[in-house]
């Protein structure tokens, strides 16, 4: 099993997006400033992740959470954790 995570930066307010086999690891790694695209963008909050059967599917889904539309469509479906 492979996940597509999206992050939350509550020091910059922006989306970080990405897929591992491992989320709670990857998280731990994360929250602890080990990865280098995040460090400087703790503290962190996981506020949504999909289960892809395979590595091709999840990064195929990361790749388009990244795009316009993706983050449109993240938007809609995260509408009340920004508004409350």
């Amino acid at each position: 099993m492979y996940y597509t995570y999206v992050l939350f930066s509550q020091k910059d307010k922006k989306l970080y997006v990405g897929y591992t086999k491992n989320l709670k690891l990857r998280f731990e790694q994360h929250q602890k400033g080990e990865v280098k695209s995040t460090k400087h963008r703790l503290p962190l909050v996981l506020i949504y992740y999909e289960a892809c059967l395979c590595q091709k599917d999840a990064l195929k889904r990361e790749k388009y959470l990244k795009t316009y539309y993706g983050k449109l469509f993240l938007h809609k479906r995260l509408k009340s954790y920004f508004t409350g």
